[in-house]
């Protein structure tokens, strides 16, 4: 689903697939993300995601031009992991607002793993 803004000059359109490589890598950057997960169906296994398909553990869903966004994520060992999800919510809220013109209505964080930092 793509979101559209309708201006006096015509619209724009903005694909999710956009949103989601912009909302992995602002979420990467916040303390205590060590990075974004991929769930293996197949066998369960929990996989560590490079930094160019951040985009397969996230998932945005538009509604009536409001921002829903699932992020699977690992945090890094010794944090709490409530400061983390907290801290998270708000600088990638903020930032994908800016960024898009949308309002972000949700954000549903899964904590996936536990790694140390290396």
């Amino acid at each position: 689903m793509k979101g559209r803004i309708s201006t006096d000059l015509g619209s724009i359109v903005i694909d999710t697939a956009a949103i989601s490589r912009y909302a992995g890598n602002e979420a990467t950057e916040c303390f205590g993300i060590v990075g974004m997960a991929a769930i293996s169906m197949k066998d369960g296994l929990v996989k560590l995601l490079k930094k160019d398909s951040l985009e397969r553990g996230l998932n945005v869903t538009i509604h009536d031009n409001k921002l829903t966004i699932d992020f699977h994520v690992i945090v890094a060992y010794g944090v709490s992991i409530q400061a983390v999800a907290a801290n998270l919510m708000d600088a990638v809220k903020y930032k994908v607002e800016k960024y898009t013109g949308f309002k972000v209505e949700k954000i549903n964080i899964f904590v996936e793993g536990v790694r140390t930092i290396d």
